[in-house]
């Protein structure tokens, strides 16, 4: 599977032999990352958040919790039937089957505050990244953010977590968007990203504990 972007399909098949092939539902390590994720959300309020690699919601309903709008993208529809079923009756959640960067929903997510992008660079090239790079950061407002999180142990994926990450804010920083905060847990990193304008680098920091 090393090589090219991991194709929709590919996704399609894992969500159809397991509901839940990550066990994001009853993993300890799952758990604990969602944690921390929500602790790294930014202190402003968020009116309008996009998700993208919702997978099959769990994180979704989680984020629903801090912000006013949220549109949550993934690329596999057999896992958006699961999402959409459990964000049920979250009017201020809406799903789209999208994949990504070739179908980036730019006049949809236009404006949004914050991108949430969770477990899914290291599934594309350098090349796929820093075009997803450049389409979310077109989509933000000026004052917006972006957070990453990626798995940094073993993968046969087109990068690892650590490569997809740094490839990523390569690209953010070429339009002045900087690291802002950055954390390390067990088996993954969280990455979270601000226009320069709006802050000065020299103040990168880590989340604090929960």
């Amino acid at each position: 599977m090393i090589g090219g972007t991991w194709k929709p399909d590919v996704f399609e098949r894992l969500f159809q032999d397991n509901p839940d092939p990550w066990d994001f539902e009853k993993s300890p390590y799952e758990q604990k990352k969602l944690a921390r994720v929500l602790a790294c959300l930014p202190v402003a309020p968020v009116s309008f958040l996009v998700e993208l690699g919702c997978a099959i919601g769990v994180s979704t309903l989680a984020l629903s919790e801090h912000c006013e709008c949220l549109l949550a993208v993934d690329a596999s529809e057999n896992a958006l039937v699961i999402a959409r079923r459990r964000c049920q009756g979250r009017k201020h959640i809406s799903f789209l089957k999208a994949f990504l960067p070739t179908y980036y929903p730019v006049a949809e997510a236009s404006g949004c505050d914050l991108v949430v992008i969770s477990e899914l660079l290291y599934f594309l090239t350098p090349a796929d990244i820093t075009l997803l790079a450049d389409m979310v950061m077109k989509s933000l407002k000026p004052d917006g953010h972006i957070l990453l999180v990626n798995w940094t142990g073993q993968t046969d994926t087109p990068c690892t977590g650590d490569d997809a990450a740094e490839c990523f804010i390569r690209a953010c920083r070429e339009r002045r968007w900087i690291p802002d905060l950055s954390e390390r847990g067990e088996g993954y990193r969280i990455d979270r990203l601000s226009s320069s304008e709006n802050f000065q680098e020299n103040s990168v920091s880590s989340c604090e504990e929960g």
